[in-house]
């Protein structure tokens, strides 16, 4: 009975399914009848068969309008133009827009729009968001490649031309009166302010002469130490006045000023110190000529004038031939456009800032000019004379000193003034990539060099491993695991802090001339101009370097562990620093000779079953001590070097032998053994500090 049950409860089930797959089948083919996209599709009537005309419709234009909250860069002190165009939307939209906006009065297209607040304002009015970018740079689009670099104009027309003050620089070796010679024409003392009565950076200043004119005199050091700065003077310069003194005659600096101004202009020559007993002019003059210099006494273009800068004696000569080569040279200049000059010299004012002394070659500086020099660019806030006074304006061939750099310009660059600050910076911007490419020209030079040096050191020790073969030696230290220590090598490190930048320049030149870096490093951890800074103290704290103040002020309070020098000549600094050196270095051993002795003959003596070579001598020099060290020498070949057994004069042990008396000398070794006509040398050492030979020149 169950298994009936069970069958057609099946069968039920069975009929079930079957009807559903037949309404599934039905179901999907409707679905792929009706959902066809073809069938959806309008037929087209009788009537539009027939018409011959086509409607066309217009695509429709893009919304323009930002409604979606996209974003519109803005930045500040942007116009309203800016914003129209950042927004891409139209000038009268953006207008319109900022009528809704309260604090909003100018609604041109060159309005700036100073406050944020207000911009975002508008932007919503406009149905978008913003975006703070950094304002676009003009510079951002230009070519980068295109030498925006600035020069000299060309020479003006001489239409335009007007005369000019002359530039004189005064030359000669140190302490000859030069500067002495200056105070004369300008009263005032200026040699009593020097230190050590050296002049140790350029001076400029302008003095009016007698007959009304005005000359602008540049007084130039004569040690030999500020070779570049006489340099700088004589191509700044128009005439050379070249002092000599009268006792003296020629020297080595004034060789070198009349080898620079052979190169440059025809000098006069100043024969100072007239008033001297031992002054002799004639043999002055002879030097001059050997030098080849042709004087106007014989037959030349030279002036010489005999004079004394002390007592004033013959100075109105002086000036009436400075007057004199003047006119004859014509000196013209123009007087407008962009300036044009030279910088003298450049020093860091602790009050005042950066300050430079210039000499204005073309054009007329005035307050508020850009000037670019190097890679310094300053806007120019104030002109003083060299008394201190402010100048409304400095003409060409006046010396002026110039308050406004950036960056501290250097000594011999020139000086151009460009429209505008823009352009300043632009030309800065170049001559820095021109900078860094040659930088790194030098720098990929020196690592060829080296690449090349491994390559060679590499080649040869695989050579040697190549032909070592399998018997090549395995043990010690492996290459690369050797360290070089520069431990054993003395060191000396220094910071040096000048007053001008031609003081800083002429201590790197002497410096420069420094050559035993094999037995004492001279390390320069930092230089430059102004006071000593905390800076300057912390580097020396971590160099364990010197400070050497040159002409400036230390900190108040100098912290314990740090060296501060102060000097203001520049051979005192050298000479400390010679010592400082000198101390650093190990001491050396010196022999000193006691005695010496000739052999006259040899013979043997027996101890036990040994013999023993001794040497019969006589005493020819000084005294022989036992207790000191012995040399024997044969044909100037050093045999023995060392202590004696044993001394004897006749059969007594004795600790020294006089001059003239026989002896016999055992040595300590046995196997060595003296010969008639060798030599004996008694000596003694003893440890001696040594000294550099640095010879820097002066």
């Amino acid at each position: 009975m169950f298994t009936t049950i069970f069958r057609s409860h099946l069968k039920t089930c069975c009929a079930r399914k079957i009807h559903i797959y037949k309404n599934l089948a039905c179901t999907s083919q409707t679905r792929t009848l009706f959902t066809c996209e073809v069938h959806w599709k309008r037929r087209k009537t009788a009537e539009e068969k027939k018409s011959p005309r086509l409607i066309e419709y217009s695509p429709k234009k893009k919304n323009t309008i930002n409604l979606d909250g996209g974003l519109v860069d803005v930045w500040r002190h942007m116009t309203v133009q800016d914003l129209s165009t950042s927004a891409k939307r139209s000038l009268d939209d953006v207008q319109e827009a900022m009528l809704f906006v309260k604090g909003i009065e100018n609604l041109e297209s060159t309005a700036q729009l100073d406050d944020l607040k207000i911009i975002q304002e508008i932007v919503k009015r406009l149905g978008a968001r913003i975006r703070v970018v950094a304002a676009p740079s003009d510079s951002a689009n230009e070519d980068e490649s295109v030498d925006r670099d600035v020069t000299l104009r060309p020479p003006a027309p001489p239409d335009v031309l007007k005369p000019r003050a002359p530039v004189v620089t005064v030359m000669g070796h140190v302490d000859h009166g030069k500067t002495t010679l200056l105070d004369s024409l300008r009263g005032a003392n200026v040699a009593s302010g020097e230190a050590g009565g050296i002049t140790q950076h350029i001076g400029a200043f302008m003095v009016d002469l007698e007959s009304g004119e005005k000359v602008t005199f540049l007084d130039t050091p004569g040690h030999a130490a500020f070779s570049s700065m006489r340099a700088r003077g004589a191509v700044a310069t128009d005439i050379i006045v070249l002092v000599i003194a009268a006792e003296d005659g020629v020297m080595a600096q004034t060789k070198e000023v009349i080898s620079l101004a052979k190169d440059v202009n025809v000098p006069i020559v100043a024969i100072n110190k007239i008033d001297k007993p031992e002054a002799n002019i004639e043999r002055t003059k002879q030097e001059l000529m050997q030098m080849g210099l042709e004087l106007e006494d014989h037959g030349g273009d030279v002036q010489v004038v005999p004079i004394s800068a002390l007592k004033g004696t013959n100075l109105p000569l002086l000036a009436e031939a400075v007057s004199t080569q003047a006119t004859l040279m014509g000196l013209k200049a123009d007087y407008t456009g962009l300036v044009e000059g030279v910088v003298v010299e450049s020093k860091t004012d602790p009050r005042r800032g950066k300050l430079s002394t210039a000499i204005v070659k073309r054009g007329t500086l005035r307050k508020g000019a850009v000037l670019v020099s190097g890679l310094a660019h300053a806007r120019v806030r104030g002109l003083f004379d060299h008394n201190g006074k402010p100048l409304d304006q400095a003409e060409p061939g006046t010396p002026v000193e110039i308050l406004g750099w950036r960056e501290l310009p250097l000594a011999g660059d020139l000086i151009i003034e460009v429209e505008s600050e823009k352009k300043a910076n632009s030309v800065l911007r170049w001559r820095q990539q021109e900078a860094q490419k040659e930088k790194a020209e030098l720098s990929l030079e020196e690592i060829r060099k080296k690449e090349e040096e491994h390559l060679a050191k590499y080649r040869a020790e695989r050579d040697a491993r190549r032909l070592a073969g399998w018997f090549r030696k395995r043990s010690g230290i492996r290459s690369k695991e050797i360290i070089e220590n520069d431990n054993g090598t003395a060191r000396v490190s220094i910071i040096i802090k000048g007053d001008v930048h031609g003081s800083v320049e002429a201590i790197l030149d002497v410096l420069e001339t420094y050559t035993g870096n094999d037995k004492c490093r001279l390390d320069v951890v930092h230089y430059g101009v102004g006071n000593v800074s905390e800076t300057d103290v912390e580097l020396a704290k971590a160099f364990n370097a010197i400070i050497y103040a040159f002409a400036v002020e230390p900190p108040p309070k100098a912290p314990a562990g740090v060296s501060i020098r102060c000097c203001n000549i520049i051979y005192r600094l050298i000479d400390d620093l010679k010592e400082e050196i000198s101390a650093k270095l190990p001491p050396l051993e010196v022999e000193e000779i006691v005695g010496e002795a000739n052999v006259l003959q040899q013979f043997f003596i027996t101890e036990g079953r040994k013999e023993i070579p001794v040497a019969g001598c006589r005493c020819t020099k000084g005294i022989l001590k036992k207790s000191q060290k012995f040399r024997l020498l044969r044909d100037n070949e050093v045999l023995y070097d060392g202590s004696l057994e044993s001394m004897r004069h006749l059969k007594n042990e004795v600790d020294t032998i006089k001059k003239d008396v026989e002896c016999g000398l055992r040595l300590k070794d046995t196997k060595i053994v003296p010969q008639a006509s060798d030599v004996i040398i008694c000596y003694t050492t003893r440890t001696e500090t040594q000294k550099t030979d640095w010879d820097p020149g002066f």
